[in-house]
């Protein structure tokens, strides 16, 4: 995990290898400048915060990238954008779409969540990387799928793609109606989840991984970290009045 230096403005990050040439990573709540209930370092601008806290959080991830990035306003779809130069100076979200990706050292891509999968892509070789917003929707309706697709289209293989499934809600704290369970299980077998107080659940991040894997990823890591009952992270399901924060990926200059 990287961190602030001190009398740096860097916002502490937590790192992870996709590959040489590739820098990857999840923030966290800290290193930012919002107020309660989004202390510190929301990156929303959807979620009621002041808009010029969001403004200089962003600032300064984009200091850690060392390169401007690139957002969407996600919408728990399989929409994905293709991005060959950074946005415009002063565009806040370029579309709405649930995948990123990247073919320029220039531009990085970030998913936001607060208890949702994200999941970074990369294939150093091809020169391609990826940010996916992995909710329950999302997931039933193929975004994984659709992102490592779109990455081939670009020259990245399968086999060579390394993947991160970063922070979320785990699926012995994300409880939903047993008829929900079995709707999305049906879809993604291993999302069946128990709560540990012993009701129905879904566990997103197993199910990711599960459809990584068949979509031949085998270079998989994941962060067993539980955003419902990690502090440190933003919750929806615990505070809905909440921020987000982000995955991030992109080519190393």
């Amino acid at each position: 995990m990287s961190g602030s230096q001190p009398g740096s403005d860097l916002p502490p990050v937590v790192e992870v290898d996709l590959g040489a040439g590739v820098l990857a990573g999840f923030s966290t709540r800290g290193g930012g400048v919002s107020r309660p209930p989004y202390d510190a370092l929301n990156l929303s601008y959807q979620v009621g915060d002041e808009s010029s806290d969001v403004a200089r959080n962003r600032a300064r991830l984009e200091r850690w990238a060392g390169v401007p990035v690139a957002y969407a306003t996600q919408v728990h779809g399989t929409g994905i954008v293709v991005l060959s130069e950074p946005p415009t100076a002063g565009v806040i979200s370029v579309g709405e779409y649930d995948a990123l990706v990247s073919v320029d050292p220039s531009v990085a891509v970030a998913v936001l969540v607060a208890d949702c999968v994200p999941v970074l892509l990369a294939d150093p070789s091809a020169g391609v990387v990826a940010a996916v917003h992995a909710g329950r929707r999302g997931l039933v309706a193929g975004i994984v799928e659709a992102a490592i697709a779109a990455m081939l289209t670009q020259g990245a293989t399968a086999d060579r793609i390394r993947a991160a499934v970063g922070p979320s809600i785990a699926g012995e704290s994300y409880e939903v109606p047993a008829a929900l369970r079995d709707e999305v299980a049906a879809v993604v077998p291993e999302t069946r989840a128990t709560t540990g107080w012993g009701t129905p659940a879904l566990d997103l991040p197993a199910g990711v991984v599960a459809v990584l894997r068949r979509s031949g990823v085998v270079h998989v890591t994941t962060l067993s970290r539980d955003t419902w009952k990690d502090p440190a992270l933003f919750s929806y399901r615990r505070s809905p009045r909440t921020g987000r924060f982000a995955g991030v990926v992109g080519l190393r200059p």
